[in-house]
């Protein structure tokens, strides 16, 4: 890593922009020089890499030029946008939306799990959605001793998973609400947050499975190289600030005890394994919001069948972290 290569993160001022900036400073990524952009209310504004401040540009088409890798996170329609155009001045583009993800021309990546996929690249890489990397980086390890047949994931996602704007509408509510307030203002997500949950992250599809469900089944099965995997989610907003957790419930081809899967897990990738129930150890979204490694646990065999075939598990990880942005900056890794 002795060469330094210019990176370019768009979206800077968002939760995720400002994670990505971090990332880099945080594990040593060798930036010779780091330009931010966002749209026009943000320009100007100042945010601290190694120390020193970088004022945000405007995002616009043709800034691309000399960029070595630029980190996306400013939603899909700006991706659609402008990715191509700073692949084609010569940046490699690794994109948080959902823009590309399906493109078969594009890969979709996962370090611990398809990292080879990364140098498929013509200009553009896609980070997945952020719970479908928290469970695949459990996943798959076992799927690689036992191949995986059907998953039901139900998931518990924080705030943060909505953006900046969300965070603050749990707070807001949550404030208004303990100091005897009634009228709570509804804005970046669809129901009140404080003090609930619901069983809506993006929006319904005709099949009854909102957007975010079916981004499940697709990205993994893409992601894994698994085209048949059955995969079935439910995805529930919760009053949490930031960090995904998942109820994972998987059927293996062959028997699988969960002392096996255990020694599987405690040996991957990106994962710590807390599992004590005896002493309340367990993962939890607040153990893991700021940590790089998901947290997974409560593994046990699956009371339901007799076959011994099905594993229950429950994981923890940072959505803005693992989730979008240390996984884009782990790609940037793979290839320098």
């Amino acid at each position: 890593m002795s060469k330094g290569y210019n990176v370019a993160v768009v979206g800077a001022t968002g939760a995720v922009g400002v994670e990505m900036i971090e990332t880099l400073e945080k594990r040593g990524f060798p930036v010779k020089t780091l330009r931010l952009f966002a749209s026009e209310r943000s320009v100007g504004k100042k945010l601290k890499f190694k120390g020193t401040d970088v004022a945000v540009e405007l995002l616009k088409v043709g800034i691309f030029e000399g960029i070595d890798f630029a980190l996306f996170s400013a939603g899909a329609s700006r991706s659609k946008e402008f990715a191509h155009g700073a692949a084609k001045q010569g940046a490699i583009v690794i994109d948080n939306s959902s823009a590309f993800r399906m493109e078969p021309d594009v890969p979709l990546v996962v370090p611990e799990v398809n990292p080879e996929d990364a140098k498929l690249h013509k200009g553009i890489i896609a980070n997945p959605n952020c719970s479908t990397a928290i469970l695949l980086v459990a996943l798959y390890p076992l799927h690689k001793a036992n191949p995986v047949k059907r998953v039901v994931v139900s998931t518990y996602q924080a705030a943060s998973g909505a953006g900046a704007k969300a965070m603050t509408e749990l707070e807001e509510q949550t404030h208004m609400l303990l100091h005897g307030q009634k009228n709570i203002k509804i804005e970046a997500l669809p129901q009140r947050i404080a003090f609930n949950i619901f069983p809506q992250v993006d929006v319904f599809l005709d099949n009854g499975y909102t957007k975010e469900e079916m981004k499940f089944v697709n990205e993994s099965r893409k992601i894994m190289h698994h085209p048949t995997l059955k995969i079935s989610a439910t995805c529930v907003r919760v009053p949490v600030y930031r960090a995904h957790s998942e109820s994972v419930n998987i059927e293996f081809e062959r028997p699988m005890t969960p002392a096996e899967a255990r020694a599987i897990l405690s040996k991957a990738p990106g994962l710590k394994v807390v599992d004590d129930p005896a002493n309340k150890k367990y993962p939890m979204p607040i153990d893991a919001s700021g940590m790089y490694d998901c947290l997974v646990g409560r593994i046990r065999q699956d009371v339901s069948r007799d076959d011994g075939r099905g594993i229950e598990l429950f994981v923890s990880g940072d959505q803005l972290l693992k989730g979008a942005a240390l996984n884009a900056v782990q790609i940037a890794e793979l290839l320098v």
